[in-house]
């Protein structure tokens, strides 16, 4: 009798219960959180590295594509490493890059070199690429395929959690409210412009350090737990590295339309979250940079708030019907933000938040439907997608540079209208 037949006559091994399941259920969540404090960090850092490099909107944004660019490089080994060793293992290589990245933060403060502190975001992406990698379709697999789209929403609702969290650790530790104008630079002395630039740089390295230390102390948690075998992604199958399952995703013609979306949603979420507090300085100069973060803080609480929302309408609205809805209502804010740069123009921009809450889980789960083998590799590419946030947040910059900040809105705009074309493709039927 072969292998294959010894595994279909082997008795199943009882299902995980109590502490057996939750524990392990705990830590596959706290990944969101987790991915959630590290990607909007980032907003913070935008505004931070600008004033402590004297950067230009398109050069600032260069903190998302460096980071991005870590999810694009690092999602297909990622997929390949998850499926030749599981689940578990990916998740603890995950952890162990994070940790590294984040602790990359003190040399690169001490050297108080732009281009270290990009390479340590790269390296934290590259973690972050093998915890969305292997996190999300875990999700997905455990439970009702017909539910997916409501599990994976939920379990996202965490990583709202996460980017509040983000944004508030940057307000309290790294913005210190100090800004001065450009004439108040150019009348100080050297030495004192110096100082300025360097306490503002030091700023960075002891929020990143505390989290390195929490998230090493994880991979240790995450090693010491057994996770049952559909958390693991040990439960039979083949193992094997085939590029084939990637070759078969290019002719999967509604598959390649959820990438794109995917690519075009990120870009999207990742502009509007990055250039909020630089939108808020023109809309409302007489704000500082601590009150304009809480308009943003403001705005991940109300994508947090959507997220519990979608996954309660859901019950009642079909997924893609919704995400429709919230499209276009982004489009209409978008276009308030271009044509009224005011007050009334930075609270639209903060509201598309709540629309944008759905997206990203529903477009991952309804691409990813009908995949069966080739899910795991579907999940790869659905992530190497999030580059979106490195080249559309860069194009967003550019065009603020050219023109202004309020005009850029224009770019997520365009972006949410690709949302609202697979949204309604798939409503026609996803054939």
């Amino acid at each position: 009798m072969n292998n294959n037949a010894q595994a279909e006559t082997r008795p199943p091994a009882p299902a995980a219960t109590g502490m057996a399941l939750w524990l392990p259920l705990f830590l596959i969540i706290s990944l969101f959180f987790m991915w959630g404090v590290a990607n909007n960090l980032n907003d913070i850092l935008i505004t931070q590295f600008k004033k402590a490099f004297v950067l230009s909107d398109f050069a600032s944004g260069w903190v998302q594509s460096a980071f991005y660019f870590g999810y694009f490089a690092l999602a297909i080994p990622a997929s390949l490493a998850m499926k030749r060793f599981g689940y578990k293992a990916a998740v603890i290589a995950g952890l162990l890059l994070y940790g590294l990245g984040a602790a990359l933060f003190y040399p690169a403060a001490q050297a108080q070199e732009y281009g270290y502190f990009l390479f340590a975001l790269f390296v934290i992406a590259c973690g972050l690429a093998f915890l969305e990698t292997s996190a999300n379709p875990m999700i997905v697999a455990m439970g009702d395929p017909e539910t997916a789209e409501r599990r994976l929403n939920f379990a996202q609702s965490f990583n709202s959690l996460g980017t509040i969290s983000g944004v508030l650790i940057g307000r309290e530790f790294i913005l210190s409210g100090v800004e001065h104008s450009p004439e108040a630079l150019a009348a100080m002395t050297a030495t004192q412009r110096t100082a300025f630039h360097t306490a503002e740089v030091q700023a960075v390295a002891g929020p990143y350090l505390a989290i390195a230390a929490v998230v090493l102390l994880w991979a240790l948690a995450v090693w010491c737990v057994r996770f049952p075998a559909v958390a693991r992604g040990d439960e039979g199958g083949d193992r094997a590295f085939r590029l084939s399952d990637f070759k078969a995703l290019l002719q999967r013609r509604y598959y390649l339309f959820g990438v794109a979306t995917q690519f075009f949603y990120v870009g999207a979420q990742v502009c509007i979250w990055s250039y909020m507090i630089r939108y808020g300085q023109s809309a409302l100069p007489e704000a500082g940079e601590k009150t304009l973060a809480d308009y943003l803080a403001a705005s991940l609480l109300a994508f947090m708030i959507g997220r519990f929302v979608a996954t309660a309408l859901m019950g009642r609205i079909a997924p893609a019907r919704l995400m429709l809805i919230y499209a276009l209502a982004n489009v209409v804010l978008c276009a308030v933000a271009i044509l009224v740069p005011t007050h009334i123009g930075l609270l639209a921009m903060a509201s598309t938040s709540f629309f944008m809450s759905l997206m990203f889980p529903t477009i991952f789960a309804l691409s990813l439907r009908g995949l069966g083998p080739l899910a795991k590799a579907g999940s790869a590419l659905l992530i190497m997608a999030i580059i979106g946030g490195a080249i559309v947040t860069a194009l967003m910059g550019l065009v603020s540079d050219l023109t202004a900040i309020h005009w850029a809105v224009s770019v997520p705009l365009l972006c949410f209208l690709v949302v609202a074309a697979f949204a309604r493709r798939t409503l026609k039927g996803a054939a």
